[in-house]
């Protein structure tokens, strides 16, 4: 399987993560709100550039899909990819990455929807869970792509090389989901209650 191959698989699942995931539509402001969300997560991941793995990107995707749904956490994490890497390199990776973080955002959007105390328990938990699983999904890519030949020893092998950084994004993850979780749920959801429209059977402006 060529890394052409790999990539083009990977734009498509983007493809199909998204429609499954843009089930409604967004108003103005909630656009403009996930383009702002978007925007904050890739400068934070570029400041925080000189720390390997540690930025907090996946905990704003992560709060966003929580609060705002599966298509705002799909549409952060896609952008946080893509923006991020106009900065730190542009390459065969950030179609992973993009399909990586948007379905972090779509997962924190379906977490969301249950009805749990204490949330920002939950985002912690999620998050380390996260720092691996991006993790592993940007190791098969390496896998796939560089790797040969292709047995279950060199996926372990490349799994294994990552450990630290993965542990490494776990761990940021859990301490910008303590310093920032509680406070970010509270204000995402006061304006997802300002600007969320529900319309009602039967009643129309005429």
């Amino acid at each position: 399987m060529t890394s052409g191959l790999i990539m083009l698989l990977a734009g498509v699942a983007i493809v199909l993560v998204g429609y499954v995931a843009m089930t409604r539509k967004f108003t103005a402001r909630e656009i403009t709100a996930v383009a702002s969300i978007g925007a904050l997560s890739a400068a934070g991941r570029v400041i925080f550039a000189p720390i390997p793995s540690v930025q907090p990107s996946t905990v704003i995707v992560i709060l966003t899909g929580w609060v705002l749904g599966p298509a705002a956490g799909f549409a952060v994490g896609a952008t946080t990819a893509l923006v991020s890497n106009v900065f730190l390199g542009q390459g065969p990776w950030t179609v992973w990455q993009m399909l990586s973080w948007a379905s972090i955002g779509v997962g924190a959007g379906l977490l969301g929807r249950l009805s749990v105390p204490r949330p920002e328990r939950w985002v912690l938990v999620y998050s380390v869970i996260c720092g691996f699983t991006f993790g592993w999904a940007m190791d098969v890519w390496f896998w796939l792509s560089f790797v040969y030949p292709h047995t279950l020893a060199t996926l372990l092998a490349s799994i294994a090389a990552s450990l630290v950084f993965d542990t490494m994004h776990a761990i940021g993850n859990a301490l910008f989901s303590i310093a920032f979780a509680k406070r970010g749920l509270v204000l995402l959801e006061r304006f997802r209650r300002r600007t969320r429209v529900t319309y009602s059977p039967g009643v129309t402006g005429e």
